[in-house]
């Protein structure tokens, strides 16, 4: 009997133990615009300490469900993940037409990298994440406003593109980049051609930047939005899908980088 009484108080520990999904926007501001943000973590993890952190960037839909559920998984994988507001007021969209105005402002300038760097303050200033290690993801749009944030020598270990806008680094990048790559791509990607390719993995030889660029045979831009098809069937915008084996294997190998900058 008192071994089943031990058992069951070891039992009930555990459970209590067992950490819990904390999830909440975060409002935040950067020159006058107000975003909200979206924070995801484990709390019986971060009770014992702060925890690797890593930053979501959404795709020009804006920052919509897939994003946030994006970030709960990273949680339940035991990172703090902290999803961006790039458009303000929590704005989202499925019209290509209304989401190509909300990127129009971050062409050509500084916003797209003074709008990722407001998120990526607000993370830091949770109290939730060790600001030494913090990776930066991002999907589609995401991923140009993640490689502008690093190449600006923002305190970010690495950056992983799901089907990016591939910027290349400018003059003088490489000097300030801190971060390690991974490049997430569709082989047969219409959005992101081959020329681009080429020119932005040029650019990343002659920076002499550190990445790593996988290709994922059939897999179209949007292929790890599980709403692609839905959204292209809607809205009519061609050249985009989701591909569920790409997915997962990007997904998968995203976690080996992170185990290669963060430590096991």
């Amino acid at each position: 009997m008192k071994a089943i009484f031990v058992a069951l108080v070891v039992l009930l520990l555990g459970t209590l133990a067992d950490g819990k999904l904390v999830t909440k926007p975060i409002q935040y501001e950067q020159n006058g615009t107000k975003l909200q943000g979206y924070l995801a973590y484990d709390d019986a993890l971060s009770a014992k300490g702060k925890l690797p952190g890593v930053l979501v960037v959404h795709e020009w839909w804006g920052l919509n469900d897939y994003i946030k559920g994006r970030t709960d998984q990273l949680a339940k994988m035991g990172y703090a993940g902290f999803a961006v507001d790039m458009y303000g007021d929590g704005q989202t969209t499925t019209d290509p037409a209304k989401a190509k105005e909300l990127t129009g402002p971050f062409h050509g300038g500084p916003l797209i990298v003074d709008r990722a760097k407001a998120g990526l303050d607000a993370f830091v200033k949770t109290g939730v994440v060790d600001e030494t290690k913090v990776a930066a993801i991002g999907f589609c749009f995401g991923g140009a406003a993640c490689l502008t944030l690093a190449y600006s020598g923002a305190p970010v270990a690495g950056v992983v593109t799901f089907h990016g806008a591939l910027v290349p680094p400018q003059a003088g990048a490489a000097e300030k980049t801190k971060a390690k790559f991974l490049i997430l791509h569709g082989a047969v990607d219409p959005l992101v051609g081959k020329e681009e390719v080429d020119g932005f993995t040029k650019a990343m030889n002659d920076a002499k930047l550190d990445y790593e660029f996988i290709e994922y045979s059939g897999a179209i831009h949007a292929f790890t939005n599980p709403d692609a098809d839905k959204i292209r069937e809607a809205s009519g915008l061609k050249g985009i899908g989701y591909n569920a084996e790409a997915a997962k294997r990007s997904w998968d190998r995203m976690q080996v980088f992170f185990k290669e900058i963060f430590g096991a």
